[in-house]
């Protein structure tokens, strides 16, 4: 598992100082199916817009 999840979306709420993700968990799907072929075909349902 990785040590540290980076994230560069900086009006997420779960985004830290480093470009870190300060979510507990992480969900991402593939928006083509039950596979992806590149990072282009998913998408991170971990998002949340910080107020």
């Amino acid at each position: 598992m990785a040590k540290d999840v980076l994230c560069e979306v900086n009006n997420c709420q779960y985004w830290a100082h480093g470009n870190l993700c300060s979510a507990d968990q992480i969900y991402v799907v593939s928006n083509v199916g039950d596979t992806a072929d590149s990072s282009g075909e998913t998408d991170c349902k971990t998002f949340v817009p910080a107020e």
